[in-house]
């Protein structure tokens, strides 16, 4: 989707050639002189138009407005928040119209840059349609946006830095919809190394025979069962100076997650496929880093393999020995996404990081925990788990940290190994998070498990993309105040995002039961 700012009071958003207009009008509306501004304030006065977030009044062949379709929709406070659900329920309205492809949205004045910036992310969210394996696919029918604020210039830092988060957002939402035979390592690696034809960005793509040499133990016992062969890829962005410590991201990459020996039940198992989203947000939050081009050092790790069950497949009481030394007993082949990840924190000390963030879609515990609306957060360093919180929170991709004391740890006590993959049921989250912990002494790390949040099962069965915009606003807030970008390269600038050529939120406990 191609994405515009302007400046614009009520009248011109009024006069603008557009197939639908969108006027978000919060519980203060101000009144204006025209038409459409005193259309707003009889439709208010009336009662017609609840102005509570999310409340609605479509309009056809509204005199004195030029787009055919008009939609006041209530913006409450007009908060990032009450601003997306807002521009979420109005596409929704408009999605099935197969003749709007440009679309306007007005925001009031009182709006600030973060409200921008949800509004441009929830359109994106609003229209986007997966197309990659429909033998007569149908794209999104929006296909530009116009944001028509008062003042466009002072807004454009946050509209600029949102238009690149939805890129990363919907590449996420790619490769998560995709199908495990259209979203195999090999193809991840692949993904990751087109990645490096933006700016500043280098890709390696790590094969068995390098894994191997590394003395990845862990994470190759979980590829054994497989025949599509394993893939370490390694990003890096360098938008900081050589000396400067890069900040580390890890993604789980589980393209399709049997289970293994351990066999998962087969009731919705296809959402196993969702089990490398970890990964995606790590390809997408390198995606939108290519277009702004911030000051900082930044390092994607992702393992991705798949989970299956064959004759050469490790077997529970197995024990492997990890990248770190240390051995591990699997007691349990489905908890497979701290075995694959131990080794990539591990690999991660050789950058002496700033600080490491892993993602994965990791235990049905947290899911249990926390639901589809935050995801986990866990941290041995309580100033990354504040910024990461923070993040989210600005973003609006929430998360919450939740405890990791000691004595979780130690249900991992095993009489054959030095630690095992698994504890008892209680507390599942957290003692796979005291797992990852033993891996992560010597630097500041942060666990997301995005489990509950990364999907949505049901009939709005997809990727949310989550959480590209916790990490991309994370990111971005480590860069120093004073920093400028390594000269050579300006930023990117914003382009309509092109189709991947390949040759409700979640009830019951759907996502609990797939995931260890």
């Amino acid at each position: 989707m191609n994405f515009e700012l302007k400046t614009a009071l009520l009248d011109n958003a009024a006069l603008e050639k557009l197939d639908a207009l969108i006027v978000l009008v919060g519980t203060n509306f101000v009144p204006a002189t025209g038409r459409l501004s005193d259309l707003v304030q009889q439709a208010v006065k009336l009662g017609d138009l609840d102005t509570k977030a999310g409340k609605l009044l479509q309009l056809y062949a509204t005199a004195g407005v030029t787009a055919p379709r008009l939609v006041l929709a209530g913006a409450g406070d007009l908060s990032a928040h009450h601003i997306r659900r807002a521009v979420l329920g109005a596409v929704a309205t408009l999605k099935p119209a197969k003749n709007v492809k440009k679309l306007g949205i007005w925001i009031a004045p009182a709006a600030g840059a973060e409200a921008v910036a949800a509004a441009v992310c929830a359109v994106a969210d609003a229209s986007y349609v997966y197309t990659t394996t429909m033998s007569k696919p149908q794209g999104r029918t929006i296909s530009s946006s116009l944001l028509m604020v008062p003042d466009a210039q002072g807004m454009k830092p946050a509209f600029d830095r949102a238009v690149a988060t939805v890129r990363g957002i919907e590449l996420a939402k790619e490769w998560g919809n995709r199908p495990a035979n259209h979203a195999t390592p090999n193809l991840l690696g692949q993904a990751a190394k087109a990645l490096a034809k933006l700016p500043r960005i280098k890709c390696d793509v790590l094969g068995p025979k390098q894994v191997a040499k590394l003395g990845m133990g862990s994470f190759m016992a979980v590829a054994k069962g497989s025949q599509e062969e394993l893939r370490f890829i390694v990003l890096s962005y360098s938008g900081g100076t050589k000396a400067e410590a890069p900040v580390v991201l890890v993604g789980k990459g589980i393209t399709f997650d049997t289970g293994g020996i351990s066999i998962k039940p087969a009731a919705d198992m296809d959402e196993m496929k969702f089990d490398m989203c970890g990964a995606a947000s790590v390809l997408g939050t390198f995606r939108a880093l290519g277009e702004l081009q911030p000051a900082i050092n930044v390092v994607g790790l992702i393992p991705t393999c798949e989970n299956m069950p064959d004759g050469r497949a490790v077997k529970p009481g197995d024990v492997v020995t990890s990248m770190s030394g240390q051995t591990i007993e699997i007691l349990n082949t489905d908890a497979e996404g701290r075995l694959v990840l131990c080794d990539a924190l591990t690999y991660a000390e050789r950058f002496k990081p700033r600080a490491v963030v892993d993602i994965a879609t990791l235990t049905g515990a947290c899911v249990i925990a926390l639901g589809a609306v935050r995801s986990g957060l866990f941290s041995s360093h309580d100033e990354l788990a504040a910024q990461l919180q923070a993040a989210g929170e600005a973003s609006l991709d929430l998360c919450w940290r939740m405890p990791l004391d000691d004595d979780y740890a130690e249900g991992l006590k095993t009489n054959f190994a030095d630690v095992a993959n698994v504890a008892g049921r209680a507390g599942g989250s957290i003692t796979a998070a005291k797992f990852l912990q033993r891996f992560a002494a010597k630097f500041p790390w942060a666990h997301l498990d995005i489990a509950g949040t990364a999907w949505k099962s049901g009939a709005a069965k997809g990727s949310t993309g989550r959480p590209v915009g916790l990490l991309v606003n994370y990111v971005l807030g480590q860069v120093k105040p004073d920093a400028t970008p390594v000269p050579g390269v300006k930023p990117t600038k914003p382009q309509a995002r092109k189709p991947v050529k390949t040759g409700k939120p979640v009830a019951k406990l759907g996502h609990a039961a797939r995931l260890p």
